[in-house]
């Protein structure tokens, strides 16, 4: 099965909000209960062979230890944290298409999720 197929299937098939936004594009909604307090938004974009998968986590926020952040990504595998020059915190992945498989991209999605929703406890601690 073709990378777009099995994941349009596997999109298709996830509770709550969820769109195919064009030929290689995709979106999930998060509701804000699992959200982290509100809702959550990830997008896939099937493009040159690639996968990504990526979360807008957090907006930028004073007092928030960007350092501490981005060295997460040391500890981190498949998914990594970026902050944007405005201090925005995104949490992004990448799996190249001929590996793309329900497991995998369920891997991917989570680890995704996992630390958009950690960054965004963290933030609430400040």
């Amino acid at each position: 099965m073709a990378a777009v197929d099995v994941i349009t299937d596997y999109i298709a098939a996830l509770p709550g909000e969820t769109r195919r936004i064009a030929h290689g594009e995709w979106g999930v909604t998060i509701d804000e209960e699992r959200g982290g307090g509100w809702p959550l938004d990830v997008g896939l974009r099937l493009a040159d062979g690639l996968l990504r998968v990526q979360a807008f986590a957090l907006p930028y926020r004073e007092g928030l230890d960007f350092g501490q952040v981005l060295h997460w990504n040391r500890q981190t595998r498949m998914a990594r944290f970026a902050c944007t020059r405005s201090g925005d915190i995104w949490v992004q992945g990448d799996l190249p298409a001929e590996a793309v498989s329900a497991e995998q991209l369920d891997r991917l999605l989570g680890l995704v999720v996992e630390g958009a929703l950690n960054v965004r406890a963290y933030a609430s601690r400040l």
